[in-house]
């Protein structure tokens, strides 16, 4: 049987992270996923490496500080694959959100942001507003210019995993977990390879599935409660019939969420939705109801698309999961606060967590099981491993 610090299931981001955290602390560690790398949300996400402007109207500002700093890591470490870019920010008459309150959110997010070059902000001249791909004009009382992390989330996680297996780190994909069985010294696991049943033995296990988490934890004994979460369904659509050169944060007409339209391998990437989900993560799909939703917004910020000179042509969607607290508040006003919750004394789950922030997650969780995993010679700091594009 083959014997492992530390057994990594899940390959999204945050299962890649923590093998590359785990690798780097110079732990043996082997990463099971039951289909592809970056399968799940993590290759259905936004395409964002974002500083989370929006949390800052539910308070969150430790979690806006967090991924301004992460983002600004990850600028430097994977200058092919992280990016900043402009957003436009336009203010109506009917918006919710006023100049002020818009001004005082990006003017609190430089401040979170260290206040550097990356978080300045500014208000567009009204001659410059013919030039943003045809947005609507009528009503349109500013703009505003503020920069936003970009990415390619199945490649960032891709680079992760490599950057774990240049580190000693091992993957089987696909592998999928039977089960695991605890006991005081170690972790016996059962996995399914190619057909055949096999077994290793771990120091300690992390449960990165994602949507899968409480799924997941069902199969590790003795028997742990689970935390109560509720999955929210996240769809994008992709169109290649709308010419576009700039990044925008729209404030939906509908319910005054936030929506990010974006340019996306010469297409444009529209997204994103809060839906609740039950059912199989396996199963998730966009709605008609979420297509619709998303495509109104369109035509309400393009005029040229919203009579029937021009069709909108829908070339992709894709929907994810987003893994949130249980809770009967608005899903858009709910933490999204990583929570790290340690079943066992060698298991921890990961519940939650964003892409932005998948470095500093894995940090955390290294350090919860370094009590129970014997004494190893550090090989590197995540925090400066350079990652290259796969």
């Amino acid at each position: 049987m083959d014997n492992f610090d530390i057994v990594v299931i899940g390959g999204g981001i945050h299962g890649a992270g923590s093998a590359q955290a785990a690798a780097a602390a110079g732990y043996s560690v082997l990463l099971l996923e039951k289909n592809r790398l970056a399968y799940g949300s993590s290759s259905r996400s936004s395409k964002m490496i974002h500083g989370g402007l929006r949390y800052l109207e539910s308070a969150q500002f430790h979690l806006v500080h967090e991924c301004l700093q992460e983002r600004h890591l990850l600028s430097r470490l994977a200058p092919e694959l992280v990016y900043l870019d402009r957003f436009y920010i336009p203010v109506y008459e009917s918006s919710c959100r006023s100049r002020l309150k818009l001004i005082t959110g990006l003017s609190l997010y430089a401040v979170l942001g260290g206040l550097n070059s990356s978080t300045h902000f500014h208000q567009l001249s009204r001659n410059q507003w013919p030039a943003l791909d045809g947005l609507k004009q009528h009503g349109l009382k500013a703009v505003y210019q503020y920069y936003d992390g970009r990415t390619d989330d199945s490649r960032l996680t891709r680079a992760v995993m490599n950057s774990a297996i240049e580190l000693g780190g091992e993957a089987i994909v696909p592998a999928e977990f039977v089960s695991a069985a605890c006991d005081q010294d170690s972790v016996d696991i059962t996995y399914i390879e190619s057909g055949d049943t096999k077994y290793c033995r771990a120091g300690a296990v992390i449960n990165a599935t994602g949507a899968w988490v409480n799924r997941v934890l069902e199969k590790i004994t003795p028997a742990r409660p689970e935390i109560n979460i509720d999955l929210v369904q996240g769809t994008h659509l992709v169109l290649d019939n709308l010419p576009l050169e700039h990044c925008f944060y729209f404030e939906a007409p509908q319910d005054r969420r936030a929506i990010f339209l974006l340019p996306w391998n010469n297409k444009a990437l529209l997204g994103t939705t809060e839906t609740a989900f039950t059912g199989q993560p396996d199963n998730v799909v966009p709605l008609q109801s979420e297509k619709d939703y998303l495509l109104e917004i369109v035509r309400h910020y393009f005029p040229d698309y919203s009579s029937n000179n021009k069709t909108l042509n829908v070339v992709d969607e894709f929907a994810g999961l987003r893994v949130l607290p249980a809770g009967n508040e608005s899903n858009f006003k709910k933490s999204r606060e990583t929570v790290l919750y340690r079943s066992h004394d060698r298991v921890v789950n990961i519940y939650g967590g964003k892409l932005t922030t998948y470095r500093l997650t894995a940090e955390r969780v290294i350090k919860k099981l370094h009590s129970v995993l014997p004494a190893r010679k550090e090989k590197a700091l995540p925090r400066n491993i350079t990652l290259k594009a796969p």
